[in-house]
């Protein structure tokens, strides 16, 4: 049986925290953005869907500073925060957890999106027609059948966080104990010299983790499928 040393031990568990607050943030503004995106018509929709998709085009590390101009201790939101509030992000697990949250968001919209535009609105407006208010409506109709979506985007969300390096060294830093993550302590322990066991055990460890999340998300995705489509022909 193979022991994970300390600093192993460290990484992962940050980085499992940094990935669930970072699904935390994510999935309430994903589904909302979603929402607007498949079912709202207004002007400027395409500027909206083009700054929740930047963060799969642009540098990382561009995100990072971005994120570093705003919400750092002297930024236009993160000053406010911190005088307020005395709230930090920047330099903060709490950052690694935004940092991430805004990278893998794109994931999260697109994946929900398309499961919504997939979906029969005939349903919904026959529940309306039954007298079903709109905020029932999405409780009991909606969700449930977006909920492949839902899962295949909260998935690969979490995984995206457990990889994410560029905004989160740039936001945060490499703080061991703090902000280390293991994309980060897998980068430090590449520029040591030496043997290179650490670094060989960091990167399985991040690919057995991320992969786990891949066929979890999978699996989930055909079962809550399989059972949407079960319940469809139950109406029928």
């Amino acid at each position: 049986m193979i022991s994970l040393t300390p600093l192993e031990i460290d990484a992962l568990m940050l980085s499992l925290r940094v990935g669930v607050w970072s699904l935390v943030i994510c999935l309430p503004t994903g589904l909302l953005i979603a929402l607007i995106l498949a079912r709202r018509q207004f002007p400027g929709k395409w500027l909206l869907d083009g700054i929740v998709h930047l963060p799969l085009v642009l540098p990382p590390v561009v995100i990072g500073y971005a994120l570093l101009i705003l919400l750092g201790r002297r930024g236009i939101i993160g000053g406010w925060l911190y005088e307020n509030f005395d709230i930090t992000l920047a330099f903060t697990w709490k950052g690694a957890a935004v940092a991430s949250a805004v990278m893998a968001l794109p994931l999260m919209v697109r994946a929900i999106r398309l499961s919504l535009e997939s979906m029969d609105r005939g349903l919904e407006a026959a529940a309306r027609t039954l007298g079903a208010s709109d905020l029932r409506v999405f409780a009991t109709i909606t969700v449930p059948l977006c909920l492949p979506g839902i899962l295949t985007g909260s998935i690969l969300a979490f995984a995206r966080s457990l990889g994410e390096f560029g905004a989160t060294i740039t936001f945060v830093s490499n703080i061991p104990g703090e902000t280390q993550t293991l994309p980060l302590a897998l980068f430090a322990e590449t520029q040591v010299p030496g043997d290179a066991t650490p670094a060989i055990r960091l990167a399985v460890i991040a690919v057995v983790v991320a992969l786990s999340a891949l066929l979890a998300s999978a699996y989930l995705a055909r079962r809550v499928a399989r059972r949407v489509g079960i319940d469809k022909e139950l109406r029928r």
